[in-house]
């Protein structure tokens, strides 16, 4: 249990660094598109070379697909109830995402140290490459929108301290639970970055970067691709 709970804090502890170093500069909307750019691509990287392979890899396509849906309506939803009180491009987007993405992703990881496979040092890192640049935009572009820095930690930090207290849950549920369900939390987290890459990080890093989007997000790709394939 121990374990679970340090994993899962250096996994989650991204996201509230993020939000951190959003506070302590004003980033100009060129740079900040620029790391949301390469966030994205990190993420679809991370969408190709972990939750889909290993959803495959446990249980085949049946639960993953069916996680994959389920994952895109959560966020769509999600994502429709934070537009209620916050325009779009105000960060809300990212933080329901990351919080999509976090608990069924850190879910199976807890999953996975219960179950002896140990956890690799470039998952680790492919997972800060992905969860920095998201926490870093979304909290940025709160604070621009008027949210008072206090409101922006504590929502930062209680998205890592739920997606944290996700691999500790997975660590306790490993025995009760068959591959079908870690296949299917892999494709939930896979739907759900899928949507919120499409209908908010990449459209926000567009308008902020401009021509930058394009090669920020393949240098982003390239580096968490390479560290899942080393891992």
């Amino acid at each position: 249990m121990g374990e679970a709970m340090l994993w899962g804090a250096a996994a989650a502890a991204p996201l509230l660094v993020g939000a951190v170093l959003a506070m302590l500069r004003k980033w100009p909307p060129r740079l900040l598109g620029i790391v949301l750019g390469f966030g994205a691509g990190a993420l679809m990287a991370s969408i190709a070379f972990e939750l889909w392979e290993e959803g495959l890899d446990l249980a085949g396509p049946i639960p993953l697909v069916v996680g994959v849906a389920a994952g895109a309506l959560a966020y769509y939803v999600g994502d429709r109830l934070v537009e209620r009180t916050a325009s779009k491009g105000s960060g809300g987007p990212l933080a329901v995402g990351a919080l999509l993405d976090g608990i069924p992703e850190q879910l199976v990881l807890g999953i996975g140290l219960a179950s002896g496979e140990g956890v690799s040092v470039a998952l680790v890192i492919a997972i800060v490459v992905s969860n920095l640049p998201e926490s870093i935009g979304s909290a940025a572009d709160l604070l621009d929108g008027g949210m008072k820095r206090s409101r922006v930690l504590w929502l930062w930090a209680g998205v890592a301290l739920v997606c944290a207290i996700a691999t500790i849950a997975g660590f306790a549920l490993a025995d009760a639970v068959g591959p079908e369900f870690r296949a299917g939390a892999s494709g939930f987290a896979a739907g759900a970055l899928l949507v919120m890459l499409v209908d908010s990080m990449v459209p926000d890093a567009q308008s902020k970067a401009k021509e930058s989007t394009g090669l920020a997000t393949v240098l982003g790709f390239a580096l968490a691709a390479g560290l899942s394939l080393a891992s």
